[in-house]
């Protein structure tokens, strides 16, 4: 089992904005409310290789969905707004909705542009939980649900009954009222392979697994998932809300080309280019290099990732192109390059001094 760390707090609100790309697109065009709206790659569906960021409900109505190709959204939805992806304008948006949050002055952990979790000891969460509904909704013009638990666990999964813009709350006394005749894979960190193992064994449902000898359990799956599969299935453990800044470990980014790569040089050329580009965005941070990965995916869709370690930290971007380059040397590339990425690890940034 996770050891917890931070703060531990009766009750977590996992608070999950409604559709935010497609939300913050919607917010600085407000003509746009209503409609069908997809974001993503350079909002030109007509180009080869480009997905789908995220839709708008009405958008969903029509089948588009996230990870879709572009040109198959535009199948589906053809009146829909397309627009490109913007990652500055959701990096200004998160910020502030997280600064909403920390208006409450609570603990709250941030998981990502649309995620947070917020804690508090009062003895009735939901007038929290509708506070900050009105107040993120009154000073930035976006919607969210709340998801209300006695554990990480289930304000998480309650958020997906919540949304959009409700709010739900799991506890030990509904859980398996609510969640015991569901499928594993509905579990938040069951996936689809796990849960057809757990299927192969006769464990379909919550209850199932939730009833399941966790030695048992750690024999099929080894001694620390097998038991935290069971705990799961019981509504998680995870009361703590951690404050600390979460820092990214790594920084990549990947290219589809509109035409593949065939030869060495101009993948070459690519690698090298876009490991430029991501040392330099990362090292304007301030952030250390250590490790740099590339991926290859080939016009097959067979895709392959190595990661080497570079001669010495460094926060020179040459320094990166070419422990990217000597990577990409590893490869045996036979097929047609549809993608490349690059990933720069990072080395853990120094601890602020008290």
């Amino acid at each position: 089992m996770t050891q917890q760390t931070g703060q531990s707090c009766r009750w977590i609100l996992h608070v999950d904005l409604d559709q935010y790309v497609a939300a913050v697109e919607i917010r600085r065009r407000p003509e746009l409310r209503g409609l069908p709206v997809v974001v993503g790659g350079s909002g030109d569906p007509t180009q080869a290789r480009q997905v789908v960021a995220t839709a708008s409900y009405e958008a969903r109505e029509y089948g588009v969905h996230s990870g879709m190709p572009l040109r198959m959204a535009y199948r589906k939805c053809p009146d829909a707004v397309f627009l490109p992806a913007d990652h500055a304008a959701y990096d200004e948006a998160s910020e502030e909705v997280m600064d909403v949050l920390r208006s409450f002055e609570l603990p709250v952990e941030v998981w990502g542009w649309d995620e947070a979790l917020v804690g508090t000891d009062a003895d009735d969460p939901m007038p929290l939980a509708h506070g900050i509904q009105a107040r993120v909704l009154r000073r930035t013009e976006l919607s969210c649900a709340v998801g209300i638990g006695d554990t990480k666990e289930r304000a998480k999964m309650a958020t997906g009954f919540a949304k959009p813009g409700g709010v739900f709350r799991l506890t030990e006394v509904n859980w398996m009222l609510v969640m015991g005749e569901r499928p594993t894979g509905a579990l938040w960190g069951i996936g689809s392979k796990t849960a057809a193992k757990l299927a192969a064994h006769e464990l379909h449902t919550v209850a199932n697994l939730a009833s399941a000898d966790p030695r048992t359990l750690a024999d099929w799956f080894g001694p620390t998932i097998g038991p935290n599969l069971k705990q799961l299935a019981m509504g998680g453990f995870d009361t703590r809300i951690a404050t600390k800044p979460w820092v990214p470990k790594s920084r990549s980014k990947q290219v589809t080309f509109p035409d593949d790569l065939t030869e060495p040089d101009a993948i070459r050329a690519r690698v090298a280019e876009i490991a430029v580009d991501v040392a330099t965005e990362v090292f304007a941070t301030g952030r250390v290099a250590t490790h740099v990965g590339v991926t290859v995916r080939t016009a097959s869709f067979f895709t392959r990732t190595k990661t080497g370690k570079l001669p010495a930290s460094t926060t020179d971007p040459d320094d990166v192109r070419r422990g990217a380059l000597r990577v990409l040397d590893r490869f045996e590339i036979d097929r047609p390059v549809r993608l490349i990425g690059v990933r720069v690890v990072l080395e853990d940034p120094p601890e602020a001094e008290g």
